[in-house]
């Protein structure tokens, strides 16, 4: 089950809620103690309590010794309902996973793994603390196991994003007891750039370094058929008998590997707004991924060198989303 929920507000509450929440220890994992789990009744419970109130006057009224029994029986189930409330937080791990980069506006995983050391515990709500109780992710937690529970967050825009702050809740067993921890993780998400749609064709000119480097390697210039290790090579590309003389891992450039390798720049975008070049930037990324070209990155002060595969993807988009 998943849960989603966005984060902003500006109001009095809001801002007395973030100086709470700037006293909280920051934290991947925390532990569930008798000094960060609360608990109070709840409307049901203080409506139970009211109840037995009534009941209790109503007894002495009458000298009901029945209505006695009944009343302090009521009254007993509830304290002890107290305390199994409160016991079914009390004990527990939480532990956020590292969560993964998505594109801006799409939703990021957020995967909470709760550790019960003890009984099983029933009836476990986790949530965003900004979003209704109605959105809250249930589970139990069998004894000596775990669980995990998924929530999300949506980030509207490109850059680091820090996940807001959680709530773990119960009111097992009867409701009338809501037992509750607010925990303030340290993990930040991370948000790439939302590729330009439609996509934009590859830089047809700009980009190729496939003619100067097959020249060179014609004219016996310092390439002499060779270059260092990138992602994506396979095994058959290195070159052993450098690598066991040297000790440097390097593979065979061949004109077809030239040909394919891209360099897309930030100047070929030939776009005003940053955000709109990081876009198409994002877009040919993508696309060279999916023609199997071999793409490097140029950005003002940085550059990736050019590779192939999920790893060098990654790392082109993590560069586009933590770029300033």
């Amino acid at each position: 089950m998943t849960a989603r929920a966005a984060v902003g507000g500006g109001s009095p509450r809001a801002r007395i809620g973030q100086w709470l929440q700037a006293r909280l220890p920051v934290s991947d994992t925390q532990k569930l103690t008798q000094r960060n789990v609360y608990i109070l009744p709840t409307r049901s419970g203080l409506a139970f309590a009211l109840t037995l109130v009534v009941m209790l006057l109503a007894a002495i009224n009458y000298q009901l010794n029945l209505g006695f029994a009944l009343t302090f029986l009521l009254a007993g189930a509830g304290i002890v309902s107290m305390h199994m409330t409160h016991n079914t937080l009390r004990g527990l791990t939480l532990h956020l996973r590292p969560p993964r980069p998505v594109f801006a506006g799409d939703a990021a995983s957020l995967e909470v793994v709760l550790t019960n050391p003890g009984n099983t515990r029933h009836a476990l709500g986790l949530r965003l603390q900004q979003a209704a109780a109605g959105t809250a992710v249930w589970c139990d937690v069998p004894g000596q196991g775990q669980q995990i529970a998924h929530l999300s967050i949506q980030p509207a825009h490109r850059g680091w994003h820090t996940v807001p702050t959680l709530v773990i809740e119960s009111v097992f067993p009867f409701g009338l007891f809501r037992a509750w921890s607010v925990w303030r993780p340290e993990s930040r998400v991370l948000a790439w750039p939302t590729p330009e749609t439609p996509p934009p064709p590859l830089p047809a000119t700009a980009g190729s370094r496939g003619d100067e480097q097959a020249a060179r390697r014609g004219e016996g210039g310092e390439l002499d058929g060779v270059r260092p290790w990138r992602r994506g090579d396979t095994m058959r590309q290195v070159v052993w008998k450098k690598v066991a003389r040297s000790g440097e891992l390097v593979s065979r450039e061949t004109s077809h590997a030239a040909a394919r390798e891209l360099w897309l720049r930030w100047g070929d975008t030939q776009l005003g707004g940053t955000e709109a070049r990081l876009s198409r930037l994002a877009a040919w990324v993508l696309a060279a991924e999916r023609e199997g070209l071999a793409s490097g990155l140029t950005l003002p002060g940085r550059e990736l060198p050019p590779g192939l595969g999920e790893a060098h993807r990654r790392a082109a988009l993590d560069l586009l989303g933590q770029w300033q």
